[in-house]
Parts: structure tokens; C-alpha cells; sequence
């Protein structure tokens, strides 16, 4: 495992709030500079002035919707043009619509798998050619929800088994050829992606309750450092997560 991320090009999806920006920070603490991917191009541009004032290091901001595979296709080609190459890549753009099958309509539908599946599609596609060339990792934010049957939003649930299968999957066809593929599943994350009961994680769990994203980030960032293995894997829940069940 390297010591440090030093001179190395992250892309990161999602990075315009909790995971994805906690991540951004992560990642540029240990001296990797920053493509920051998402739809809020203002929020992106306070969190990579943040980013650059707090570890100096360079960052890129390209305003981008996973769902749109033109739009992935040109901000991975604007950042191996601005830093000629990329070697860590966090597929982490995801949300949750809707609850059960019979009440969730056909658009939260949609835009759940549009974003969730296809999204991680789109940007895994493009980003692979460069992960080959550099020997990378490309980390994967999965969920609880991908592992464990669950009696709300099965749809959501259904899209996250769908990223781990496909994340796995993607490490056995590319391990041979020097990336490294890793899926990082957090449970409740206090973030301001919502929840069945139409409020945000930060708003529901005081500090403390639940997991914080910079806990995810220090496991997205420890995948990132790794140099010859994978790390194929990694739960990271609250303590008490399984006395509910």
C-alpha cells in the first residue's frame, strides 16, 4: 500500500455533498488532486475552493449527470486532458426515490435505476481505459442495502445488489490487467440523502448515532492508497445495526 495519494488524479462522483465531498477532502489530504463530479456546479465550486485552501492541491470542477453517458464520456476526457490520466476513480453517485413496489411510480423508478445502474455504468465505461493505463482503483460505494433482503424500497435495495455484482464482476475481468476494484458499503450515513421517511439522514441521526462520511472516506481513501492487492470489500456500519434485526 502507498503512503500517500502524491501526484495522483481522483475522480470523484457524487462530490457535491456528504460522502462524495468528505471523499474529495479525503483524498486530497493524502495529496491527490481533485476532479469534482456532479450537478450543482456552484456547490462544487465552494467545496473545490475548500479542497484547495485546506491541502493545496489542484482540482477540476465538471459539472455532470451520470445519467447522461455523452456528458460522462466528455468530463472523463476533460480531466485526463487537464491532468493526462487518471488513477483513482469513486463511483459513488446514487439516490433513493419512493418506498414500496405498489406505491412508487414509474418516474422514481427511472431516475433511481438511471441513476444508480446506469450512471455507474456510464462513468465505470469510460474511466476503465485510463485505470489500465495507470494500474488504478476504482472504488465502488455500495450499500447495507445491497446485501441484506429489506421490507422498504426494494428498488433502491435491488439497485445497489446491482452494484456490487457488477463492481465484482469488473474486478475479475480487469484484475489481470493491473486495476484494482474495491466496494465500500456503508449502512446509515449522516448525509443529506433522504430516507423512507422523507427526511435526510442528517437530519434524523444526531452526531454520534450513525456513521459519519468521513468514515467512509477514510475506507474509499484506504482502497485508493492500495498498490498491488484489492481490497474487494469493506462493511462499515454502526455498532448496533444488527439489534434491530
Amino acid at each position: 500500500m502507498g503512503d500517500t495519494l502524491d501526484g495522483e488524479i481522483a475522480l470523484v462522483t457524487g462530490a457535491s455533498s456528504g460522502i462524495g465531498e468528505a471523499t474529495s477532502h479525503a483524498l486530497a489530504r493524502e495529496g491527490a488532486a481533485v476532479v469534482l463530479l456532479a450537478r450543482r456546479e456552484e456547490r462544487l465550486e465552494e467545496i473545490a475552493d475548500d479542497v484547495e485552501a485546506a491541502h493545496d492541491v489542484e482540482t477540476l470542477v465538471v459539472p455532470t449527470d451520470v445519467r447522461d453517458e455523452l456528458a460522462v464520456d466528455a468530463a472523463v476526457e476533460r480531466a485526463v486532458g487537464a491532468f493526462d490520466g487518471i488513477d483513482v476513480v469513486v463511483n459513488n453517485a446514487g439516490l433513493a426515490r419512493g418506498s414500496s413496489v405498489e406505491d412508487m411510480t414509474t418516474d422514481e423508478y427511472r431516475v433511481m435505476t438511471d441513476t444508480n445502474v446506469d450512471g455507474v455504468f456510464f462513468v465505470t465505461r469510460a474511466v476503465l481505459p485510463h485505470l489500465k493505463k495507470s494500474s488504478g482503483n476504482l472504488v465502488f460505494v455500495g450499500s447495507f442495502a445491497g446485501q441484506y433482503p429489506r421490507s422498504f424500497n426494494p428498488v433502491y435495495a435491488a439497485t445497489k445488489w446491482w452494484v456490487r455484482g457488477f463492481a465484482h464482476s469488473v474486478e475479475a475481468d480487469v484484475g489481470d490487467e493491473g486495476v484494482g476494484v474495491s466496494v465500500v458499503n456503508p449502512s446509515e450515513v449522516r448525509t443529506e440523502f433522504g430516507d423512507i421517511y422523507g427526511e435526510s439522514f442528517e437530519d434524523r441521526f444526531d452526531p454520534g448515532e450513525v456513521t459519519e462520511p468521513s468514515e467512509i472516506a477514510d475506507a474509499i481513501c484506504f482502497c485508493a492508497k492500495q498498490e498491488r492487492s484489492t481490497v474487494s470489500e469493506l462493511d462499515l456500519y454502526r455498532r448496533d445495526k444488527f439489534s434491530e434485526w
